[in-house]
């Protein structure tokens, strides 16, 4: 492989001034005809993709390390995942499933009840976004435990739909104006260790919270369900501590409460298991996939313990879901998953990209901490005078970082997100770092 800037493996490519001509043309058109509610986190305009490598429309080479907020988890464009969707396009594009049936989203029913945590017989129920399964799980909970509230946490991101914006508590513009919103919904803590100073006061400020909820003001009897992400996502890739989640299945047993695991971001191979509660041994009622299960293609699904969904037909469906081209493509991605290794692959170059960090973040005491599981991993920063979260420079960084050709992204209040395809190896974890470090460098000049 060719060498670019003295690097062994061969980087990204920046030809022209960023933005270049025709992304400024393509930004402006954009402006005039499409909603502003994206938030467009810098003007990349997108012509092409390959693996790794995003190539815009004037033909700078990126280096994706955000797989499309955690989407294309086998890189994009793999080409078994094309080949199967293509293949799917040329027999089957609509059946209507909701109506009729149709071989491919059933055998990926299938294999999504044998790799989803836990080994309880389970059913699924297909949707188009991760926020559509958010919604079927809240309405699902409901519906089988006749109650109608539901505890969440700080910083906790579950998608925008009215349900599902509910839940979400990382920023307070997703909610600004669109009130009001479903009822009975309260949250927590989530328990952050940095925060609190040690695992067990996080720990302890979580379920202090949750004690004081439902001995002042809410009825543990009305909670229908508990919704948690295994590894919080927009609220700062942050890693709960051990022993966590296996109480919050304790507290949910004791109080007759559903768990429900926001997987969309965590699943698929992103933490190094197939899904983020198989790191801590905990079986959920109620699993929401998306993002990654088709690897780009517009797909999600909800996926609850059989003694769970006991509606009937008709109770909730949907025009689109269990779409045959999309379903090829989940298929192909498990395929790709098991055939390529991809889960060791994830934990061996996560673990070494977080050395990578840790060893960064030596020479920069911006960085606060590096903490993460797989290739889900954060990169926090802070004024080191204060210790307080210094959002600007994160997003400095990662402006900066994009015009050394470095796609990442930030999550929550001064974290920067490193989510690259599971097939990235250890040598270009290693590139990425050192563009990472670069541009702090040019950032804190």
């Amino acid at each position: 492989m060719s060498k670019q800037d003295g690097r062994s493996v061969e980087g990204p490519n920046i030809v022209t001034d960023l933005p270049g001509t025709k992304a400024k043309q393509l930004v402006e058109a954009d402006g005039e005809v499409v909603s502003p509610s994206s938030p467009r986190a810098y003007p990349l305009a997108v012509e092409s993709a390959q693996g790794l490598n995003v190539t815009d429309v004037d033909g700078n080479r990126f280096w994706d390390f955000a797989s499309g907020i955690a989407v294309t988890n086998v890189g994009h464009r793999h080409p078994k995942v094309v080949a199967a969707a293509k293949d799917q396009l040329d027999v089957l594009v609509h059946p209507a499933f909701c109506d009729y049936y149709s071989p491919e989203p059933t055998r990926l029913a299938e294999r999504l009840e044998a790799i989803a945590p836990g080994d309880s017989p389970k059913k699924v129920f297909f949707g188009n976004s991760g926020a559509e399964a958010v919604e079927a799980g809240m309405k699902l909970a409901r519906h089988h435990t006749g109650r109608h509230r539901f505890i969440a946490f700080e910083g906790g991101f579950h998608g925008r739909t009215m349900g599902a914006l509910s839940l979400t508590a990382s920023k307070t513009k997703y909610k600004r104006g669109f009130g009001p919103l479903v009822p009975g919904v309260d949250h927590i803590p989530y328990p952050k260790p940095r925060k609190y100073g040690s695992d067990e006061a996080a720990m302890e400020a979580t379920f202090d919270a949750f004690e004081d909820l439902i001995r002042t003001r809410v009825p543990v009897d009305e909670i229908a369900g508990i919704v948690v992400e295994p590894v919080q996502g927009e609220g700062g890739y942050v890693v709960p501590p051990e022993g966590f989640h296996q109480r919050l299945r304790e507290f949910a047993d004791d109080h007759g409460i559903l768990l429900i695991a926001d997987e969309v971001q965590a699943g698929f191979g992103r933490t190094g298991e197939w899904f983020g509660m198989d790191n801590w041994g905990v079986e959920p009622d109620i699993t929401l996939m998306g993002k990654g299960i088709a690897n780009g293609l517009p797909m999600s699904a909800m996926v609850a313990k059989e003694s769970v969904m006991t509606w009937g037909a008709g109770t909730h469906a949907s025009t689109y879901h269990g779409n045959p081209v999309a379903a090829a493509a989940a298929n192909a991605v498990i395929d790709v998953i098991e055939e390529e290794n991809l889960l060791d692959n994830a934990t061996e170059v996560g673990a070494h990209l977080m050395d990578e960090l840790d060893a960064l973040a030596e020479e920069f005491p911006q960085i606060a901490e590096v903490r993460g599981l797989g290739l889900m991993i954060g990169a926090e920063f802070v004024d080191p005078e204060t210790g307080e979260p210094d959002g600007d420079l994160s997003e400095a960084v990662m402006h900066t970082a994009w015009e050394h050709g470095l796609m990442i992204l930030p999550c929550g209040q001064s974290t920067v997100r490193f989510a690259p395809p599971l097939t990235i190896t250890k040598e270009q974890a290693t590139v990425g770092v050192e563009l990472f470090g670069e541009a702090l460098a040019e950032a804190l000049e």
